[in-house]
C-alpha cells in the first residue's frame, strides 16, 4: 500500500451560477487542490451553456434536490450555495437535514435568529456549515490585520471602510429589490463584508446607528448606506457601502494613537477572475498588486501632501478559504467562517436597519 498516494478528491457541488457562481465559487473550487467542482445546479439554458463552456466535465442538474440525493452516497461531499439571497436558509436547512456538509454564501440568513438555528441544527446533525465571507482574505485586510499585529498603529480609535462604487444606473434584478423576501439592497449585500471585517478586526458590537437611503430613480432598496458601529473594545468603526459615489474615498483609513495607515483601491482579485484569470497561474503572483498602490502608514499630514511611508501589500489569498474547508472536512476542525459569526453580523446589519428606520441608535 502506498501511504503516500494523493487522497481522492473531495466533489463539490454548486447551486447557482450567476456572478457569485460562476466568477467565484466554480473558479475557486476548481482551483483548490483536493476539491473537484462535480455538479452545478441551474435551471437557465444560458447559464447552463455557460457551465458546459468553462467546465466541460461537470454535471449540470436542474434542482438542488438531485444533490441531496446524490450526498446520501459517496458522490458528493459538498454542497456551495451561491443561489438568491431568499433561497439561503431553506437550502441550507435542506442540505444539512441531508447530512450534506455545506458553504452559503453571505449573507447566511436575513436574521440572525435564522442564522443561529442554522448553526444548531449543523451542530444536532454533526454536519458542517461555512460562510463564504472572502473579504476577509483580501489584500488590505491582511495587510491591516499583519499592522495591527505588530502594533504599528498603537491603540485604534476610529476604522475608517469604504465600499464604494459609481453605478449611476440601475441594472436590475433582486439584489435591487425592494421585496423584503428578497433581502436586496447593500446593506445586506456589501454591508455584510464591511461588518464581518471590523467585528473580526475589532470584536463585538455594543451600539450601532445607521443612514440607507435609497438615491437612485426608480431603485427600491438601499444603495447609499452608512453604519457607525461602537465596539466594546472601545473602536469606533465608520463603514460605508454605496453604488451611487462619484468620488470614491479610501477602502481603510485606520487611525491609532501612534500613526494612521490610509489605502486607496480595491483588492484585484475580483477583477481578475472576472476577467477569466485563475489562481495557480504560473506566469502570475495570485492577488499581488503594484507598488505605487500600496497603502501609506504614517502620522501628522496627508498622504496627498507627501506623508506617510509605503507599507507593502500582503497579496490577496482567496484560494484560502476553500483550502480551509478542504482541510477541515478532512481532518474534522473548524470552519474558517462559522455560522455563529454570520450571525453577530447579522445582529449588527438587524440593528443598522431598524436604526435607519426609526432615526435612533440601536443598542446591542
Amino acid at each position: 500500500m502506498n501511504d503516500t498516494a494523493p487522497a481522492t478528491p473531495l466533489r463539490v457541488g454548486l447551486v447557482g451560477y450567476g456572478l457569485a457562481g460562476s466568477v467565484f465559487h466554480a473558479p475557486l473550487v476548481s482551483a483548490t487542490e483536493g476539491l473537484v467542482l462535480d455538479t452545478v445546479v441551474t435551471s437557465d439554458p444560458g447559464r447552463a451553456a455557460q457551465v458546459r463552456e468553462a467546465h466541460p466535465d461537470v454535471r449540470i442538474a436542474g434542482s438542488a434536490a438531485e444533490l441531496w440525493d446524490r450526498g446520501r452516497s459517496p458522490a458528493l461531499d459538498l454542497v456551495v450555495i451561491a443561489s438568491p439571497n431568499k433561497t439561503h436558509v431553506p437550502l441550507a436547512t435542506a442540505a444539512l437535514t441531508a447530512g450534506v456538509p455545506v458553504v452559503v454564501d453571505k449573507p447566511l440568513a436575513a436574521t440572525a435568529a435564522e442564522a443561529r438555528e442554522l448553526a444548531g441544527l449543523s451542530d444536532r446533525t454533526g454536519t458542517f456549515l461555512s460562510v463564504f465571507q472572502n473579504r476577509r482574505w483580501d489584500n488590505d485586510f491582511l495587510t491591516l490585520r499583519r499592522l495591527l499585529a505588530d502594533g504599528e498603529l498603537g491603540d485604534v480609535q476610529r476604522f475608517e471602510s469604504r465600499f464604494e462604487r459609481w453605478r449611476p444606473q440601475l441594472k436590475g434584478g433582486w439584489r435591487e429589490s425592494g421585496a423584503p423576501e428578497e433581502i436586496g439592497g447593500l446593506l445586506y449585500d456589501l454591508g455584510s463584508h464591511v461588518v464581518d471585517q471590523a467585528l473580526v478586526l475589532f470584536g463585538p458590537a455594543v451600539r450601532v446607528y445607521a443612514e440607507a437611503d435609497v438615491r437612485r430613480p426608480g431603485a427600491e432598496a438601499d444603495d447609499d448606506t452608512f453604519i457607525a458601529v461602537t465596539h466594546a473594545s472601545g473602536v469606533r468603526s465608520h463603514l460605508y457601502v454605496s453604488a451611487t459615489t462619484a468620488q470614491l474615498g479610501p477602502r481603510f483609513r485606520v487611525l491609532g494613537s501612534r500613526a494612521g495607515y490610509v489605502k486607496y483601491g480595491l483588492d484585484p482579485q475580483e477583477g481578475a477572475l472576472r476577467d477569466g484569470l485563475r489562481p495557480g497561474d504560473p506566469d502570475r503572483t495570485w492577488g499581488e498588486e503594484p507598488e505605487h498602490l500600496w497603502g501609506l502608514l504614517g502620522s501628522g499630514e496627508s498622504p496627498l501632501t507627501g506623508g506617510g511611508l509605503p507599507v507593502p501589500t500582503v497579496p490577496g489569498d482567496y484560494p484560502a478559504y476553500y483550502a480551509a474547508v478542504a482541510a477541515a472536512l478532512r481532518g474534522g476542525g473548524p470552519p474558517p467562517v462559522t455560522a455563529l459569526e454570520a450571525a453577530q453580523c447579522l445582529d449588527v446589519l438587524e440593528a443598522a436597519r431598524k436604526s435607519s428606520r426609526d432615526g435612533a441608535t440601536v443598542e446591542l
